[in-house]
């Protein structure tokens, strides 16, 4: 029982990590999205 109760928080724990490592990955790409939206303004207001 001990051991099925070590591997249940080991697999919580790799979960929330995965959580977060999305997360921070949905920012970054969020981030990329609205600096090619700011060119995109830039050089429409350029023409």
């Amino acid at each position: 029982m001990r051991i099925m109760s070590i591997i249940v928080l080991a697999l919580s724990s790799f979960t929330l990590a995965a959580c977060e490592t999305v997360q921070g990955a949905g920012q970054d790409i969020s981030n990329a999205g609205d600096a090619i939206t700011a060119e995109s303004q830039e050089v429409q207001n350029d023409l």
